[in-house]
């Protein structure tokens, strides 16, 4: 995949903004034309033509056809060559490769900066906004990653340029160059918010902004540093985009007046023209007048994209304290303070008593001291008007403020300073205008309720509770909280401290006192919400304090600190737990004592099936099976859980609830009346909803449980509809794409927990996915964590519990059109087989071995070649495929890469296009065929591209041997070879020296046919069956008719039949 990235690059009137793409490319030696004194054109990056299909690909399609001149007129898009420094790999003083930036991170050694020369486009400050505008903030969603961070670092800012412009944060200017003089706006950051913005983005401005050269700068050395400064890049940027968006708005005729002032306003509203054509002398009246009105903020201003702020280290800052005992009145005291110390305070009798041009304090030296804190006072008395009067005194040191004004500055008038770039200090009590620590509420005190033995709670379950009014932490009685409102004021003294008593919390706890304080609930949904700090209101009354006891204290904890369950290993379980799905065990069945909804996300390939099994074991081992539970799953695995189910749990009494033969009505409800454990199809959930929704199930659990990522989707809302008391969602990848997947199986999980799907919307799904909002990310994080137990294959305590090599055998069934030519085939061939001799016989047996397994994969193998081009091949047609297919998305999900092993070379080329739709996204095919070069060039790509292509198609015999693909994690043996040397071979493609992960190979086989039966023989006499099959399938033209027959036909019960999927 290819990145897009660009830059801010000033001048000295405006700037511009430069795009460019970089591609992965081969590490060939590097050509010099283009070159440019010796610069060398940067090998990765994308010429015109690709650049542009590029910015079209992502609907990002500009006016590229504009020429390259130096015009800077409305719309002017244009191409030209700028100089960057890359990180660079060096050899004795010189380069060799630039690094392909996704890499940067890998190649930490001999890497420096070194100029390299890209091709690109400039966009003027009004098109440059349109452009960021249009990028996505966020990097959640994959398809969004082809935004370098320097490009959504410049997205972010530029919302901030239009957030200054919406809050009217600019003002009038001019400034004089080389040219003449200038008619500017000039951004305004006298806020502190904008202030610790700027410091903010500068702080966290990508080094790659800072390493695009400017031309005098390119031959100094060959080793470059990074020559801008952060903030004045970024107020380059405010001040051309705040410029160009003014001039833009207010493109009108100005009111006749004198010159100079008529001039200066013209050239305000012109788009291209900015230069003020008036005198010198008339230009520097016009520069003393502005300079004077704007006085009070002239620290804050951009004067010009060349400049940066002014050095305003000190403000004026206003301290307001409580009442002294038995009076009414606040005190506002007025102060000098540094803008780097908030602690840093000079008193303003200090200040008047200081009349010399310098003043010292605590060490440090302050310029004009009263000069700054009368500007300030000044700017104060035009925000709040109760300043004003004390202003009249010769040295102003405070004034006095009703409980009234009080208010008014604390709630209002602090925020007005703040925002015009004064300083304000608070009482601690009264300075957080978040969290409702001190404001007026309730405080909660819960515990479980009794209850029988095996009864489960759930989310819904009504706690035992008790509640007390509060206010700053002080428990208020009906007679207390009276006599507070009596006293008429938005302020009051609880315990020294003074608190808020908003109008708004009195009416609600006025109203709960008189109606509703004895109808109030609380359930377990509501206490573990007030346990992660979301915030809650109970009849519009604030939770301000929650404590848990007892049993409930217990589960908030364990639900929030899952390492504190005890892990579980049941004495029934047949086989190895690992130490991890011990713990995975063990939170499943803590969170099925208290009835709430588990979503087990371990990555592919770390055994969820073995845990949920151990878990019914556990469930059995307890007693506590008392009805069937009910899991479904995608067809393509049934075979493989009832297989699954027999080796680790035989105890479990099982149904596999499927095929046309199944059970229905009353006889399914007898069916499953004895049975621990039935298994059946998402399709069939739908189909057979009624029956399943009569029957009473002590668990439903969803495997692969994106399948129900769609909430609308018929098999979605079956599902949601079957009664239970507990249920559990199995799945790798819980959140694929969006966040409403999450929402789907959270809901599916604990109905309403998130809410309804439009309020999850509204406040998760748009803040996260489309601002990038961390804070609305945080939260969401902390309401699904207890429910979602995922760990990863890279965790450092899972690699320790995992071998270097895991392999497993997938089960797939036979679609009906493949068993209908299988079975064909078979009887066919056997009829010819009986009567024939010799070789002739082994070749016909040879003969039909191959097609069987052809028909395993898909029957599109024996149709008409025009007929496959035309419709391409199905999923729907191949068990195996179907798997595939699945098992492929969840591993992209997790970020692995794959191979595919295959020893039918015409399959390979109809699975490539296949896969590339299905996925949507490219893959590389190796077989015979292939040339040389091409075959060198995949390899490499795989190997050292970061965004190749994640799935490798190889026939067995063209890449079975010599190749080194150690970036695979996953190794697919699509059909067998039946020769453990020759698949091993295939598997030490990736599991070799040099790979550091450890590596999952997964077996095709087709249960019911000729493959499971030769995978049977293999597995019960392992040590023989190397030994006797170890040639492949040449042993198998030694079998007799019988035998033969024996091992050849089909179980027409592993068939996916079309009733099922239906």
């Amino acid at each position: 995949m290819a990145i897009l990235h660009g830059n801010w690059i000033p001048q000295h009137q405006g700037g511009y903004l430069f795009i460019w793409g970089e591609t992965w490319r081969p590490q060939t030696s590097l050509v010099e034309a283009g070159t440019i004194e010796g610069i060398l054109s940067h090998p990765l990056a994308m010429g015109q033509g690709e650049l542009v299909s590029f910015l079209r690909s992502h609907k990002l399609d500009l006016d590229t056809s504009a020429p390259a001149s130096k015009g800077k007129g409305k719309g002017d898009t244009r191409w030209t060559r700028h100089a960057i420094a890359s990180p660079t790999g060096i050899v004795a003083d010189k380069p060799t490769y630039p690094i392909y930036s996704p890499k940067v991170s890998e190649e930490i050694n001999d890497l420096y900066l070194y100029p390299w020369e890209v091709e690109g486009l400039c966009l003027n400050a009004t098109d440059a906004i349109k452009f960021l505008q249009a990028l996505p903030l966020s990097s959640f969603k994959a398809s969004d990653a082809y935004v370098g961070g320097e490009m959504r670092f410049w997205a972010q800012v530029c919302r901030w340029s239009l957030d200054l412009l919406a809050r009217g944060k600019f003002l009038p200017g001019v400034y004089r160059d080389e040219i003449g003089a200038i008619a500017c706006w000039q951004p305004l950051l006298d806020s502190a918010v904008d202030r610790e913005r700027l410091e903010k983005f500068a702080q966290q401005m990508p080094a790659a902004c800072r390493t695009y050269q400017d031309g005098s700068e390119l031959y100094d050395c060959p080793f470059l540093d990074l020559p801008a400064a952060p903030d004045k890049l970024l107020l380059a940027f405010l001040s051309s985009t705040i410029d160009a968006q003014v001039r833009a708005w207010g493109n009108s005729t100005p009111p006749t007046t004198a010159t100079p002032v008529r001039e200066w306003l013209q050239a305000l509203s012109k788009v291209s023209d900015n230069l003020v054509q008036a005198t010198g002398e008339a230009v520097g009246r016009l520069e003393t007048a502005l300079q004077n009105w704007t006085a009070a903020v002239q620290d804050y201003i951009v004067v010009s994209p060349s400049q940066g702020l002014g050095q305003n280290l000190y403000r004026t800052c206003f301290a307001i304290y409580p009442p002294a005992s038995g009076e009414t009145n606040w005190r506002l005291e007025y102060f000098l303070q540094a803008a780097d110390d908030t602690e840093f305070l000079i008193s303003a009798s200090r200040i008047w008593n200081h009349t010399t041009a310098e003043l010292v304090h605590q060490g440090r030296k302050i310029s004009h001291p009263q000069e700054t804190f009368l500007k300030g006072l000044g700017l104060a008395a035009r925000l709040f008007a109760p300043i004003e009067p004390s202003l009249r005194e010769r040295r102003p040191q405070s004034c006095l403020l009703t409980p009234l004004q009080a208010y008014e500055f604390i709630k209002a008038a602090a925020w007005r300073l703040k925002d015009s770039g004064l300083g304000v200090i608070l009482p601690p009590s009264l300075a957080s205008q978040e969290g409702w620590a001190n404001r007026l509420g309730l405080k909660i005190q819960a515990q479980t309720p009794s209850t029988k033995k095996n009864e489960r709670l759930g989310l819904q379950s009504l706690l035992n509770f008790k509640w007390e009014l509060s206010i700053g932490g002080q428990t208020l009685s009906k007679a207390e909280f009276d006599r507070l409102v009596a006293q008429n004021t938005p302020l009051v003294e609880i315990n020294g401290e003074w608190v808020e008593l908003r109008a708004q919390d009195v009416r609600a706890a006025q109203a709960f006192f008189a109606s509703r304080k004895e109808q109030m609930e609380l359930s377990l949904e509501d206490a573990l919400r007030l346990s992660t700090g979301d915030t809650q209101t109970i009849e519009k009354l604030p939770v301000v304090s929650f404590e848990a006891s007892g049993t409930l204290e217990e589960l908030l904890s364990n639900l929030t600190n899952n390492r504190s369950i005890e892990p579980i290993i049941p004495a029934s379980f047949k086989g190895t737990l690992r130490p991890y799905q011990e713990r995975g065990v063990g939170w499943l069945s803590f969170l099925e004592q208290w009835g709430l909804g588990a979503c087990l996300a371990d990555d592919m390939g770390l055994g969820k099936s073995v845990e949920f099994i151990a878990f019914m074991l556990n469930l059995q081992e307890q007693e506590a099976l008392e009805a069937p539970v009910l899991l479904i799953a995608p067809t393509s695995v049934l075979g493989n859980w009832e297989r699954e189910v027999k080796k680790f749990g035989p105890t479990i009494k099982t149904l596999v609830h499927h095929g046309d033969k199944r059970a229905k009505g009353k006889a399914l409800a007898k069916a499953v009346k004895d049975k621990n454990l039935v298994i059946t199809s998402y399709p069939l959930v739908f189909r057979d909803a009624k029956d399943l929704q009569s029957i009473t199930w002590q668990g439903v659990v969803l495997d692969e449980a994106q399948n129900i990522k769609n909430p609308d989707a018929k098999q979605s809302k079956a599902v949601r509809e079957l009664p239970t008391q507990f249920r559990i969602a199995l799945t790798g990848t819980p959140v694929e794409n969006r966040l409403s997947e999450l929402w789907s199986i959270m809901d599916f999980l604990n109905p309403g927990y998130l809410g309804q799907r439009q309020f999850f919307q509204r406040r998760f799904g748009i803040p996260i996915e489309k601002y990038g909002d961390g804070e609305s990310l945080k939260t969401l994080r902390s309401l699904v964590q207890p429910f979602i137990l995922r760990r990863l294959k890279t965790d450092k305590e899972i690699i320790q519990d995992l071998p270097e090599k895991q392999e497993m055998t997938v089960f797939c069934p036979l679609a009906v059109e493949q068993a209908s030519l299988y079975q064909k085939i078979v009887e066919e061939s056997l009829a010819e087989i009986e009567s024939a001799e010799g070789i002739k016989r082994k070749g016909m047996i040879l003969a039909l071995i191959t097609k069987l397994k052809q028909i395993c994969n898909h029957p599109v193998l024996f149709k008409e070649k025009s007929e496959t081009e035309k419709t391409g091949i199905g999923s729907q047609q191949s068990g195996k495929l179907q798997r595939l297919d699945e098992m492929l998305e969840e591993m992209i999900a997790e970020g692995d890469r794959a191979l595919i092993f295959t020893q039918f070379a015409e399959w390979g080329k109809l699975l490539k296009p296949h896969l590339e739709k299905q996925l949507e996204q490219e893959v590389l095919f190796l077989y015979g065929s292939t040339a040389k070069k091409q075959r060198e060039e995949m390899i490499d790509r795989f190997q050292n591209d970061p965004e190749a292509p994640k799935i490798f198609i190889l026939s067995l015999k063209a890449g079975g041997v010599g190749l080194n693909l150690t970036r695979a994690t996953h190794v697919f043996h699509f059909d067998r070879w039946w020769n453990p040397a020759v698949e091993n071979q295939a598997t030490d493609r990736v599991f070799r020296i040099g790979q550091t992960r450890n590596v999952q190979v997964h077996k095709f086989v087709c249960t019911g046919t000729l493959e499971e039966k030769i995978h049977d023989l293999i597995e019960s006499k392992k040590a023989l069956a190397e030994q006797v099959v170890g040639a492949g399938e040449n042993w198998l033209t030694e079998l007799d008719t019988d035998q033969l027959r024996n091992l050849l036909l089909l179980d027409r019960s592993s068939v996916i039949d079309e009733e099922a999927n239906g």
